[in-house]
């Protein structure tokens, strides 16, 4: 993991791939999906939306006027405005600082507001993909790490396989496209595979709250012999 830098050779890179390594794919999050389902924004402002309506309802119920109501609970209402402005504000300034890259060597993930990062996962560590796919072509795309390696969810977060907190899975969160970029994935981890008999990399669909569904992309991406 690289500290905080100034230049970039390539766009999310903090240097240049050494030869043999090729770039197969560079994305970023899309910021409205991501707000919504890393972020949650959209349940925040349900939630307060609820609150406001049921204290409103009670409070006309109770003998205040319309007027009335408005002005005691308008505040909480604000409140819940300011809240969900910034979350999804904070959800803008994460998809833009991020850059996602696949070679078929790894995966590098540059993220970061105040403090840019850059976390490399070398492919001979991953042990399985998995798809989340929504709608409009956007999901996500995690990786599950072998046993032994383990990359702290807070450093992560929020480009982690939700509470995964105990088994952290780096994730591509939120990219368009996302069937495509995990079909990359798959070739790259059964290209770099191909010479390992004993390997099986699973790429493994999974539904929109990122739970195994138990239907296969493919049920195995086995080493060729």
């Amino acid at each position: 993991m690289s500290g905080d830098f100034d230049i970039e050779p390539i766009p999310g890179l903090p240097e240049v791939p050494p030869p043999g390594e090729r770039i197969l794919w560079q994305g970023k999050p899309e910021w409205r999906d991501l707000a919504r389902h890393a972020f949650h924004a959209d349940k925040i402002a349900a939630y307060f939306a609820l609150l406001v309506t049921l204290r409103f309802v009670l409070a006309v119920r109770g003998g205040q006027s319309v007027t009335q109501a408005l002005a005691s609970y308008g505040l909480l209402l604000a409140a819940g405005c300011a809240a969900v402005t910034v979350i999804v504000g904070f959800a803008y300034l994460s998809a833009r600082s991020t850059v996602y890259t696949l070679t078929n060597k790894r995966i590098a993930m540059r993220f970061g507001i105040a403090l840019p990062l850059t976390v490399n996962l070398p492919l001979s560590q991953v042990e399985r993909a998995d798809l989340a796919r929504r709608g409009g072509g956007t999901g996500d795309v995690s990786v599950g790490i072998m046993p032994g390696q383990r990359i702290a969810y807070l450093v992560l977060w929020p480009h982690a396989r939700a509470w995964h907190i105990n088994s952290p899975q780096p994730s591509f969160r939120s990219v368009r496209d996302v069937g495509a970029v995990a079909g990359l994935l798959g070739e790259a981890l059964a290209e770099l595979h191909a010479h390992d008999s004993k390997s099986i990399v699973r790429v493994r669909l999974v539904n929109e709250n990122a739970e195994p569904s138990g239907t296969f992309v493919q049920p195995s991406l086995e080493a060729a012999e």
